[in-house]
């Protein structure tokens, strides 16, 4: 009987999982990309980001802010405070392999 699974525990396993773990390789590179260097103006200039090598200080440590994927995406479309909108420069594919690159790399999906 060691085998078997509980089915409450099982759901507590599933409920658990990180929501980006699946995350596209290729949409986190584009992402990882965008934020260093060729978004407009790039948000590594502001940010500060460790798996991107940023150090930004005008911006948020989204290292420690860990924004969730609504929160990043809204940011990217509409700007916040100093930072500008996105909606114009980069396509809604481009924000959302921006924002999904920033949940992973900051640990908010875990």
């Amino acid at each position: 009987m060691a085998h078997c699974v509980r089915p409450s525990l099982l759901a507590l396993v599933v409920v658990a999982t990180p929501a980006m773990a699946d995350a596209d390789p290729a949409q986190l590179e584009e992402g990882k990309l965008l934020f260093q260097s060729e978004a407009a103006p790039a948000c590594a200039i502001c940010h500060t980001m460790q798996d991107a090598g940023a150090t930004g200080g005008i911006g948020p440590d989204l290292d420690e802010l860990k924004p969730d994927l609504d929160r990043v995406k809204k940011a990217l479309e509409e700007g916040m405070g100093a930072m500008p909108s996105f909606a114009d420069t980069l396509t809604e594919a481009q924000r959302d392999a921006v924002a999904a690159y920033v949940v992973h790399a900051s640990g908010a999906g875990q």
